[in-house]
C-alpha cells in the first residue's frame, strides 16, 4: 500500500494503537535513551488538520469519553491548510481495545464538499465510501469539533512499519468549523507531548525497558473527547 505524508493512502489500515502521555521532560529523556533506535520519517516535523463530526448530541463523542470497549469516530484529515484542489483523508476510525481500524477514502477538498454540502458520491473505492456515507446518514453527522496540532514522527531502524509519533501544540475551535482556515490558539494543554506506538506487531523489550525507567505508562486519551471535558459539559 503506497503511503503519503507518513500515512497510507485510500484503503484499510489494521494496526495496534498505544497512547501515551509525556511531560517534556520524559519526551527529552526518551528521546535520549531511543535515539540509537530511532530513525525520523520523511515528513519528520508537520502540522496536521483535523475535523472531527457528531450529531447535535454528541453521540460519538459522549460514548468515547465514557471508554467503552468498543468505540469509533469519522473525521476528515489534511496535512495541509485545505484549499479546493487539497488531497484529504475522510475515514472511520474504529477502536477496540488497543486494535485500531482505520477504513479511508482520500479525494480533493472540493470532492468532499460536494458530498457534504450536495450528496454527491466521490470517485473513490466504493465499498468504504458506502462504509462512509452510513455512518453520515446513520448518525446524521456534521462538522462539531477542528483540531490541529505539529507531530513529530519517527520508525524503528529495523522495522518501518513500527512508527512513534508525538504530538503537541494542540489547538481547537469549536465555533468556527470552516476547514479552510485555523485561526484560533485556544489550546488543550500548555506543556507536555501525546505518543503513540502504532504497529503491527509487539513492542520490542528495549522500549519496555525505557518505559519502565522513565514511569511512561499507557493511557487512554482521545484528543477531541478531551477537547469537550476541557469546555466543561459533554453535551458541548
Amino acid at each position: 500500500m503506497c503511503t503519503w505524508k507518513g500515512e497510507s493512502m485510500e484503503g484499510v489500515i489494521d494496526r495496534c494503537e498505544q497512547k501515551y502521555f509525556l511531560s517534556n521532560e520524559q519526551y527529552n529523556c526518551f528521546i535520549e535513551k531511543a535515539s540509537s533506535y530511532l530513525e525520523k520519517d520523511k515528513y519528520f516535523n508537520e502540522t496536521i488538520y483535523n475535523l472531527y463530526f457528531d450529531n447535535d448530541n454528541f453521540e460519538l463523542i459522549n460514548n468515547s469519553l465514557d471508554k467503552p470497549d468498543y468505540k469509533e469516530k469519522v473525521r476528515l484529515r489534511s496535512y495541509e491548510m485545505a484549499n479546493m484542489e487539497s488531497l484529504v483523508f475522510l475515514e472511520i476510525k474504529k477502536k477496540y481495545h488497543s486494535h485500531t481500524n482505520k477504513r479511508r477514502i482520500v479525494i480533493s477538498y472540493q470532492d468532499y464538499l460536494n458530498y457534504f454540502e450536495k450528496g454527491i458520491i466521490p470517485n473513490c473505492d466504493k465499498q468504504i465510501m458506502k462504509e462512509i456515507d452510513y455512518c453520515f446518514k446513520k448518525y446524521m453527522l456534521k462538522p462539531k469539533v477542528k483540531v490541529k496540532y505539529d507531530r513529530l514522527s519517527f520508525y524503528l531502524k529495523d522495522d518501518e512499519s513500527f512508527r512513534i509519533t508525538f504530538d503537541n501544540n494542540i489547538c481547537y475551535d469549536l465555533d468556527d468549523l470552516n476547514f479552510e482556515r485555523f485561526n484560533n490558539d485556544k489550546k488543550l494543554f500548555d506543556k507536555g507531548y501525546i505518543m503513540e506506538i502504532k504497529t503491527f506487531k509487539g513492542i520490542p523489550n528495549w522500549l519496555n525497558e525505557i518505559f519502565d525507567k522513565l514511569r511512561i505508562y499507557p493511557t487512554s486519551y482521545s484528543k477531541v473527547g478531551k477537547i469537550c471535558e476541557k469546555e466543561g459539559d459533554k453535551n458541548v
